[in-house]
């Protein structure tokens, strides 16, 4: 019999060491070595045994590649197939993330039940039985004739029904629950996710099978298992949402089918999840007049324009040093527009606490944020509220610049479209047409902009 030897696996880069260390010497990060038994001769087959039937690869000319357009097929939701690129890609591996109980088995259901009717797709889950599955197609008011299910950990033995089953659409739920025969280790381990992981995506590739992959996440919000799982798929999805909403986000990290940053909203219902088509009504607090502290910027996630509101708070500091509180922004970014403020504006703030959050929970990244964070905190510090019906956008150069971003015009397009009648814009992207019912006011330095929101 082979001998098996025991090593230490690290969960985020997958190097292995003979002993256990608190530091991982690839990447540097800690407590992530785990302990894993391997044997010191390959399982029968070898660790890359193909699928049954696939082609042999072939060297060919890139200029001769013949160019076709990726067939896609709707998922029966609006808003993933939006963050998708257009819909599904035959063949194509996606991985979903998110906390517990997001939803991310609801959601898979639900579109597992919809390609039903037109394709053969397979649920095939490891953490619940088949009765648990049922109750919640059952609880959703979903149609389970025809729905084809598997409660099955084992890699092969998926793998051997879906070679009978052909399916066109495969849900693993999830990919921290498999196990392959080839390894010893126990399930959820570094090796053996990265090993099930490769033969679905093999299965996928040589088939032609949509492959989702449900992952877990730690508590640091990051997906659990080695990194190279994201390298491995087509697709990273993270399924986000603030506790007590409703309201569910989907947002691209990865995609290799469309643009990656795209945001897909939708609400939890009795019914189960119901794509959100207006999202920007859900970051607007909606008051009945204007109020000191806050200001609409137009944000942008992948192709999408968003409505976003900013609300700033400034309070004289009882501290010796005052705080700078940002949600949803950058600290630091906040901490250097303050200074642009009283460099090239005159208005000091040094004695004053600063509390800045973005309603709904969103997360801002873009500069684009520049300016309406600035005006919200001026309209805070003086008690004045700004213009009626006033949207602005805009990022703020060292030297009081307003510059510049990308998408001006498409962006103001969403803001007449939900009835603003202002708009505070950096004089690059003034339109070349006026837009009927809005207003442009075009600026270029910082001064400029605080004279004309107020």
């Amino acid at each position: 019999m082979a001998k098996s030897k025991t090593l230490y696996v690290c969960r985020s880069c997958g190097a292995s060491a003979p002993k256990w260390a608190g530091q991982c010497a690839d990447c540097g990060e800690w407590n992530t070595l785990e302990e894993q038994v391997q044997a010191a001769t390959p399982a029968r087959g070898g660790r890359h045994a193909g699928y049954a039937g696939a082609a042999q690869a072939v060297v060919q000319d890139l200029a001769r590649v013949d160019l076709q357009q990726e067939a896609r097929y709707t998922s029966g939701m609006s808003e993933l197939d939006r963050v998708l690129g257009g819909g599904l890609v035959p063949g194509s591996v996606i991985l979903l993330g998110g906390d517990p109980g997001i939803g991310k088995s609801t959601l898979l259901l639900q579109v597992t039940a919809h390609l039903r009717e037109t394709l053969r797709p397979l649920y095939v889950t490891g953490e619940e039985s088949l009765g648990q599955v049922a109750m919640r197609a059952r609880r959703l008011g979903l149609e389970a004739e025809g729905l084809r299910c598997l409660a099955e950990t084992c890699v092969e033995t998926v793998l051997e029904h879906c070679r009978q089953e052909k399916p066109a659409f495969l849900v693993m739920d999830s990919i921290q629950t498999l196990f392959t025969q080839q390894l010893q280790s126990a399930p959820g381990s570094v090796a053996q996710v990265r090993e099930s992981a490769a033969q679905l995506v093999r299965f996928a590739k040589q088939s032609g099978t949509t492959v989702v992959l449900v992952g877990h996440v730690t508590k640091e919000g990051a997906l659990a298992g080695p990194r190279v799982l994201e390298h491995m798929v087509d697709t990273v999805l993270y399924f986000e949402g603030e506790s007590g909403s409703r309201f569910r986000v989907i947002r691209g990290m990865k995609n290799r089918f469309g643009a990656v940053n795209e945001l897909g909203v939708f609400a939890m219902t009795e019914q189960g999840l119901k794509p959100v088509s207006n999202p920007s009504a859900l970051f607007l607090s909606g008051h009945p007049g204007p109020v000191p502290g806050s200001v609409v910027l137009v944000t942008r996630e992948g192709t999408r324009p968003l409505l976003v509101e900013v609300q700033a708070l400034v309070d004289h500091s009882q501290l010796g040093n005052p705080r700078r509180v940002a949600v949803g922004l950058e600290q630091n970014r906040l901490a250097l527009l303050l200074a642009v403020l009283h460099r090239h504006a005159g208005i000091a703030l040094g004695d004053q606490d600063v509390f800045v959050n973005v309603v709904g929970g969103m997360r801002l990244s873009e500069t684009a944020s520049d300016l309406p964070l600035l005006l919200a905190v001026l309209s805070s510090f003086r008690n004045r509220p700004l213009r009626e019906g006033l949207v602005a956008f805009g990022e703020v150069g060292l030297s009081g610049e307003i510059r510049p971003v990308a998408n001006g015009e498409e962006r103001l397009r969403e803001a007449q479209k939900h009835g603003f009648r202002r708009a505070l814009v950096p004089a690059a992207n003034r339109p070349r047409k006026a837009l009927p019912g809005l207003e442009v006011i075009a600026v270029e330095q910082l001064v400029e902009a605080l004279d004309q929101a107020f």
